[in-house]
């Protein structure tokens, strides 16, 4: 049983992870934002990205820090439940 909880919490996490690096590099090549796939990109992110982007101040040279931020959140979060597992 342990093994199974333990191979969920990698793999979500992971997933979420993926799906991060995917968004960032599709900010930096022309995309359609109106694809179906995108808007779910999109939506499953933004439930993480946006709550670091109001905390972190606002970058005035436009880059983005949250993707980088979340990544770590991510990891650290998975360590620490996959150590309490």
């Amino acid at each position: 049983m342990n093994y199974l909880l333990y191979t969920i919490i990698n793999n979500a996490f992971n997933l979420l992870q993926i799906l991060i690096i995917i968004r960032v590099v599709l900010s930096w090549i022309p995309h359609d934002p109106y694809n179906q796939l995108i808007q779910l990109l999109y939506q499953v992110t933004d439930v993480i990205l946006k709550p670091i982007r109001e905390i972190l101040p606002v970058q005035s040279a436009g880059v983005d820090f949250s993707p980088i931020v979340a990544f770590f959140l991510l990891g650290f979060v998975k360590k620490f439940l996959l150590m309490a597992v």
